[in-house]
């Protein structure tokens, strides 16, 4: 008998999260029925194609909720675990992180961070720059986004025989591309918002701007959360020296530009910041602006039906991270299949029976 077809599962949207959600289901023997349908690929660029953007680091700027804070510690053991395995050839490196807050500490989070990150202690004043109530140190991952998003896809064409299709669709249930599709997986980012079928008016973008910079004295990650500013320096992995420095969090902001304005004051305020970009010579390579998928109430991750061609079909929606896919969207992933564990044994039974 033939195998399987490989639109047996389809997952709509190739950014992280989409990734993550193809890298879980290929581990577990599903990758030859797995189809990835995206109008934009791992090595593209567009403000709406958001990951290729990221700083890319592990830190405390998600949320408080109990999925924000299972999520993190998830990925933060997946993405040790590629530091320590494969992490050249995953662009994935345990760095050196400290973090500071001007106001608004989110103790209860930080107490629960503590329990599993490496080398977590306290600042003490005397470590804290002028202004600063609060600070930590850690041992973080830092993850070259582009180049990471790049290693998921090659490993999933290529070692798990994952499809991928280069297709803007009509509507969410477009994504059904054969009788024989039995799972959707939408991680449409923020074209959940306007996508028929769709359509979640909680989802809104998120507007950062970042400048990449050549500084390779630079070895370590800084963060500064202010009241109305997020700086950050976050050394890129496998990159000779650059360093992504930001940043903005322009909650509702559509605009894809990027503005010189906004450029001096990161290179300012980073520049204050960290004493090696200060006293060091440092060379900007490019600025960037990327929209961040946001979600009123945080990541919407759960199982839907829909209805395609009178039949009713599963739907699993996983998206709206804003800027933490990288460090939740492992976790967000193993959710995601979770939720179809039933439809995922009957696949893998009918998959075995179609080799026999």
């Amino acid at each position: 008998m033939a195998p399987a077809a490989n639109d047996n599962i389809v997952i709509v949207g190739a950014g992280i999260i989409g990734l993550n959600v193809a890298y879980v289901l290929a581990q577990r023997g599903f990758g030859s029925q797995i189809t990835v349908v995206a109008e934009h690929w791992p090595g593209d660029t567009s403000a709406h194609y958001t990951s290729p953007w990221a700083g890319c680091n592990f830190s405390a700027i998600s949320g408080a909720d109990r999925n924000a804070l299972r999520w993190d510690k998830l990925g933060y053991s997946h993405l040790a675990k590629l530091a320590s395995e494969c992490s050249k050839e995953a662009y994935v490196e345990r760095t050196a992180s400290k973090e500071y807050w001007d106001e608004d500490v989110p103790y209860e989070k930080i107490k629960h961070m503590s329990e599993y990150l490496d080398d977590f202690r306290l600042l003490p004043l005397n470590e804290l720059p002028p202004g600063v109530r609060f600070g930590i140190a850690f041992t973080a991952v830092t993850i070259n986004a582009p180049r990471h998003c790049e290693f998921l896809y090659q490993k999933l064409r290529y070692h798990y025989g994952v499809r991928f299709i280069r297709r803007k669709l009509p509507s969410i249930g477009a994504a059904y591309l054969s009788p024989s599709t039995e799972i959707v997986f939408n991680c449409t980012g923020i074209a959940a918002m306007t996508l028929p079928g769709v359509e979640d008016a909680n989802v809104f973008p998120t507007r950062g701007q970042v400048v990449l910079v050549k500084a390779p004295r630079v070895k370590s990650i800084s963060m500064r959360h202010g009241k109305d500013y997020e700086t950050y320096l976050i050394p890129r992995p496998g990159s000779n020296g650059n360093v992504v420095l930001g940043g903005y969090v322009q909650k509702g902001v559509s605009d894809g530009s990027t503005y010189s304005y906004e450029t001096q004051s990161i290179l300012d305020r980073t520049r204050d910041l960290d004493t090696e970009l200060r006293d060091s010579p440092h060379e900007v390579l490019a600025t960037f602006a990327g929209l961040r998928p946001s979600r009123v109430g945080g990541a919407r991750v759960e199982r839907d039906v829909i209805e395609v061609n009178g039949t009713s079909k599963v739907l699993v929606h996983n998206y709206g991270a804003g800027g933490t896919g990288f460090q939740a969207g492992y976790g967000m992933a193993l959710d995601s299949v979770k939720a179809v564990e039933d439809e995922l044994k009957r696949l893998h039974v009918s998959a075995t029976k179609a080799r026999l």
